[in-house]
């Protein structure tokens, strides 16, 4: 096993939920930390002045859509994804994984072969060429190619497609050798226990610098959902950094920091906002509803931001029904803000032994039909 190139400083602990820092070559990140997402090296309808003033510690970029356009090698030629974007901050690149879930390429030992969304040609991705893309881009986090399943699958669908991400694993593992960028394993399995665990020892057995739990938040209930969470994490490196992949809402994010997750991304903030949609200190607000038309209020009176506070309600709904563009920014910068105050007030919750009452009021205000288990 090779020595992690970062390591997470655990500084408070309630529970199963940790607050502490990431330590890379880049500088350190504090978490729980929600990454916002920038498939394309841009988080939509926003540009790196405005990430630069949201300040958030990491973005996520998408391996199989950049290599794509405008390709890897474009990109490291003019200086990696970092200098691309103008971002100083730390970038994670996904590996194409999803795609394989989303875009239902054929699949075998070699490689994925995918249909190009862009102009319909055959586009193959291996684990090899996962990671050179990768490490072609330059992000600090790299991930390892993996087959994240379809639920509901049979445990015998699920026991193949998780060897397949192992073998795929170490293939990755193998071919890595950028040595200022890190490079997490995922551990898979569906909902079945009995493989979370089992993925999650063998996953850490090959010896990656982070680990990521995958193949969850893909349709599941939360029943089904937070078990799995469970199952994958007992077996993970209380010293290494734990990331739960593509999870965005302030429910699901409490129960994964509950189980001891310390990194998250998701597409749903920035995709509510595009649709009108706040996430508030009272719920989802959708802000082109008419009885807002009059309203002198800011997007959330319990949360002060400068980059949204400033416009009413009914400034944002008329920007959004007459198409104007400026209202998707507008509830983008507010719904990312309200996420990283969210994570923060998880680490301040978990640093004063009271994490057990935020999470409560979450559930409260955000599954309020539901109980948490």
């Amino acid at each position: 096993m090779t020595e992690p190139k970062i390591r997470i400083r655990v500084e408070h602990t309630d529970g199963r939920a940790r607050a502490g820092t990431i330590v890379t070559p880049r500088g350190e990140i504090p978490t729980p930390v929600f990454m916002p997402v920038g498939t394309r090296a841009a988080v939509k309808t926003l540009d790196t002045a405005d990430l630069e003033q949201l300040a958030p510690p990491i973005v996520l970029a998408n391996t199989y859509h950049l290599m794509e356009r405008p390709g890897a090698e474009l990109i490291a030629e003019l200086g990696g994804l970092h200098r691309f974007m103008d971002w100083n901050g730390h970038l994670l690149t996904d590996s194409g994984g999803y795609q394989i879930f989303s875009l239902s390429p054929k699949i075998t030992e070699e490689a994925a072969t995918f249909k190009s969304v862009y102009d319909g040609s055959l586009v193959e991705l291996s684990p090899e060429w996962a990671v050179e893309v990768q490490q072609q881009l330059g992000a600090d986090f790299a991930m390892v190619l993996d087959v994240c399943s379809t639920l509901p699958a049979s445990h015998k669908q699920l026991r193949s497609e998780l060897e397949l991400t192992l073998r795929w694993a170490e293939r990755c593992r193998a071919a890595h050798n950028r040595a200022d960028q890190a490079q997490f394993g995922i551990v898979q399995g569906g909902t079945e226990l009995d493989l979370r665990a089992e993925s999650a020892e063998r996953t850490v057995a090959i010896g990656f610098d982070g680990y990521a739990v995958g193949g969850l938040s893909v349709g599941e209930s939360r029943p089904e959902m937070v078990p799995a969470l469970s199952a994958s994490t007992g077996a993970l490196p209380v010293d290494q950094p734990r990331y739960f992949m593509g999870l965005g809402d302030p429910v699901g994010l409490i129960e994964a920091v509950h189980n001891g997750i310390d990194m998250f991304d998701c597409v749903l903030p920035t995709r509510l906002a595009r649709h009108g949609t706040a996430l508030t200190s009272q719920g989802r607000l959708n802000l082109r509803n008419l009885r807002f038309s009059r309203d002198d209020g800011p997007i959330d009176p319990d949360f002060d931001h400068p980059l949204s506070s400033r416009y009413s309600r009914a400034y944002i709904r008329h920007l959004l029904v007459t198409n104007e563009p400026t209202a998707g920014r507008i509830i983008t910068l507010h719904n990312l803000a309200w996420l990283a105050d969210l994570t923060e007030r998880m680490r301040t919750a978990i640093a004063e032994g009271r994490f057990e009452d935020l999470r409560r009021r979450v559930w409260e205000i955000w599954a309020p039909d539901e109980t948490p288990s």
